[in-house]
């Protein structure tokens, strides 16, 4: 599909209602043809959009004040474009960041997912669809933040304003997906889990290439976050059904 003949479908919105008001996306995509695509479409929908050529005013723009999502086009992923997917999921953890890429390669997907993309988008893509996933993540987002700012249990508090946490006093590192993992434990405490219902809500796959990924992210939550990970009292494993978070 060329630029023009993504234009063409770009002549109504894509849903009669329109986001919130003042929702602002930040696309970073060097293509100019492609930067006023992107602009309209989204613009239609009733969305502010920032439109940025290149890596360093992305990540600039991202300093000075959070989108509610990031558009984010790596017309060949490679080393670089994992970099920048890192250091925007990094920057603010939790933030809907979704990649247009030309690759259609499945390692390419999970590799950018697993640091940190919520959604990976092949060009040539269809305009309604792109909007109906950005919709999805930002309300997705949104379901993800806890009611308090701190979260406490055991030793480990969670500061979600500030995407930190510390762990009797040490700050602990975590990836993207495990902060956002434990969002939704923190949100969803005491009750059973799947790995299906993770991947759809976390990662926002339905259909995910291996539900592996589930259990290697609450291993390493466990690590850092038990007391001794071998015995877990708060991340427990429900056999045949998935998981539960005991705060």
């Amino acid at each position: 599909m060329t630029a023009t003949t993504l234009a063409t479908t770009l002549s109504t919105p894509v849903s009669e209602l329109p986001p919130a008001p003042r929702e602002r996306i930040l696309v970073i995509e060097n293509d100019s043809a492609l930067q006023k695509i992107l602009q309209r479409l989204f613009s239609l929908e009733g969305y502010a959009v920032d439109v940025v050529p290149d890596a360093v005013s992305g990540l600039e723009r991202l300093r000075h004040g959070v989108p509610a999502a990031v558009i984010l086009d790596l017309p060949r992923p490679g080393s670089s474009g994992r970099d920048l997917c890192m250091k925007i999921a990094n920057l603010i953890h939790g933030l809907p960041l979704v990649i247009l890429s030309g690759s259609s390669d499945v390692a390419d997907k999970v590799l950018l997912l697993e640091m940190g993309a919520d959604d990976y988008v092949t060009i040539p893509f269809s305009p309604r669809e792109l909007v109906a996933r950005l919709r999805a993540l930002i309300r997705r987002a949104s379901r993800l933040s806890p009611e308090s700012a701190v979260f406490v249990f055991a030793d480990v508090r969670v500061d979600f304003g500030k995407t930190e946490i510390t762990r009797a006093g040490e700050k602990i590192a975590v990836t993207p997906k495990e902060f956002k993992t434990l969002k939704f434990f923190a949100n969803n405490a005491e009750r059973v889990i799947s790995r299906e219902e993770l991947l759809n809500e976390v990662w926002g796959y339905r259909h995910y290439p291996c539900t592996r990924t589930v259990d290697n992210h609450m291993l390493r939550l466990r690590q850092k976050l038990e007391s001794d990970p071998s015995h877990p009292l708060h991340f427990l494993t429900v056999y045949g059904l998935g998981y539960k978070f005991l705060p």
